[in-house]
């Protein structure tokens, strides 16, 4: 009785808007009936342990209150509780502001609007070239003519070096020395840009565009966070996409570490072969764990763990194939479309392996507002149509083709000289491109990477997560 009245509190909580406080969230799962206002460690932890018991995947390996320290800092409590951190559950986070957690998770952050990988800039392995992946629409980073490719070698007139690159970009506001790359050495260019950093909504479509290679039109698209409040663009690059009548595509996962289930199903569906003779049919299935799962098939039948494909107007529909470009930092809903597609049709990855998270959350706030704390415990795992789900492990997906993003200068993306696109159309067709308005071929070196996944100039856009809305309760 007692998981049923939690179970409709959370089919009762709805959605998560865009909004910059949480004060019009739905009530929480789980609240105690007292109208007193406790806010001490005790209350917090016994809040968070009564919630993970509830909807925790692992909950049978959960240990019991009476064996925790509910005095502990309710930070240290939740880490304190997980099964197997580190290991089997990488991906368990709270963040001390539900505000700051939920606004993350819908691509609000303050930032400079640039994600960059690091090199080093010789044998010695001590000082560090920062070259900037991609710049987000409209961020200061782009107003200040910053792009793909630009190099950074000193901030705040600081030289980064292997011990400061991964905190040198924290500032609010920061001078960014540039650079160049050619003939293997990096140097300044005795020019700098200063840019301050705003609350920005992330645009997650860096690109798309249609190239002409080989006798085929080959639409590339890159996707940077799987957003619910970008349905509606991801459905209108797919219509222009159909509209030019493409016939290869090529879709750049390389920087998106996750989002929303629902839009990654939607990026499913326009991608997906002969979507008519599909709908209605299983696209993947949502396991919880044991308790919470009797439930919802008991106050909604086993339906509810099924999601199937649906008509969409702008899905493409003739497609064999689909080329997807990975790195380490392709995660969560970004391994889904891979694995959502692979039953269909052939899903050929380029690059490096994935990151490997095959489970997602719920986001579970305490709306009577005694704190403020945001959890975001995992709740799930996610299978295909064929009850595949065997990329759960650190090596996740292994690319069909190799690459490591270590080739400079960077080239735009969308450009058809680009490292890993440039790859895909190799495999699309032998003969040289048509240059449409991009830039050529130039001279291009190998240069040595610091690490394998680039970073954020806001450490808080470098999670990796796939999460889901609650179901609504019924009428």
């Amino acid at each position: 009785m007692r998981l049923r009245k939690l179970l409709i509190g959370i089919l009762i909580m709805g959605g998560i808007a865009c909004n910059k406080s949480v004060t019009n969230l739905p009530d929480n799962p789980i609240t105690n009936n007292t109208t007193t206002q406790k806010n001490t460690n005790t209350d917090i932890n016994t809040w968070i342990h009564e919630n993970m018991t509830a909807y925790y995947l692992w909950t049978d390996k959960m240990p019991a209150i009476a064996k925790t320290n509910t005095n502990s800092n309710p930070m240290d409590y939740f880490y304190s509780i997980l099964y197997d951190y580190h290991t089997t559950d990488r991906f368990s986070w709270i963040d001390s502001s539900s505000t700051n957690l939920i606004n993350q998770l819908n691509g609000i952050n303050t930032v400079l609007g640039i994600r960059v990988t690091a090199f080093y800039t010789d044998d010695t392995k001590v000082n560090v070239a920062l070259v900037i992946s991609y710049v987000l629409k409209g961020s200061p980073a782009e107003k200040n003519g910053l792009k793909r490719g630009d190099i950074i070698l000193s901030v705040d007139d600081q030289t980064i070096t292997s011990s400061n690159y991964n905190s040198v970009l924290q500032n609010q506001t920061l001078k960014l020395g540039l650079g160049t790359y050619n003939n293997k050495v990096f140097s300044s260019t005795g020019k700098s840009v200063t840019v301050t950093k705003v609350e920005l909504q992330t645009n997650p479509i860096l690109q798309d565009t249609v190239i002409n290679w080989s006798g085929k039109k080959v639409g590339y698209f890159a996707y940077l966070q799987f957003l619910t409040s970008f349905d509606d663009s991801l459905r209108a690059a797919f219509g222009r996409f159909k509209a030019k009548g493409i016939n290869e595509l090529v879709v750049d996962l390389r920087y998106n570490g996750g989002g929303y289930v629902s839009n990654s199903d939607l990026l499913t569906t326009l991608i997906v072969k002969d979507l008519a003779s599909k709908v209605d049919k299983v696209m993947n299935k949502k396991m919880y764990n044991d308790a919470y799962t009797k439930e919802v098939i008991k106050q909604y039948g086993s339906a509810a763990l099924v999601t199937n494909f649906k008509n969409e107007a702008n899905n493409i529909g003739t497609l064999d194939r689909v080329f997807i470009l990975t790195s380490t930092g392709t995660a969560s809903a970004s391994e889904l479309i891979i694995n959502n597609l692979k039953p269909f049709m052939n899903v050929i990855l380029i690059g490096e392996h994935t990151y490997g998270k095959n489970v997602g959350s719920f986001t579970i706030t305490d709306n009577a507002k005694r704190w403020n704390y945001g959890l975001q415990p995992i709740t799930f795992k996610i299978l295909n149509s064929l009850d595949q789900s065997d990329y759960g492990t650190v090596n996740g997906f292994l690319p069909d083709y190799a690459l490591t993003d270590d080739i400079l200068p960077y080239k735009l993306l969308g450009d058809p000289t680009e490292t890993y696109l440039n790859k895909a159309l190799s495999i699309i067709g032998p003969s040289a491109y048509k240059v449409n308005a991009i830039s050529g071929f130039t001279s291009v070196s190998r240069a040595n990477k610091v690490q394998s996944n680039s970073i954020s100039d806001n450490p808080i856009q470098d999670k990796f997560d796939m999460f889901d809305k609650p179901l609504k309760r019924k009428n």
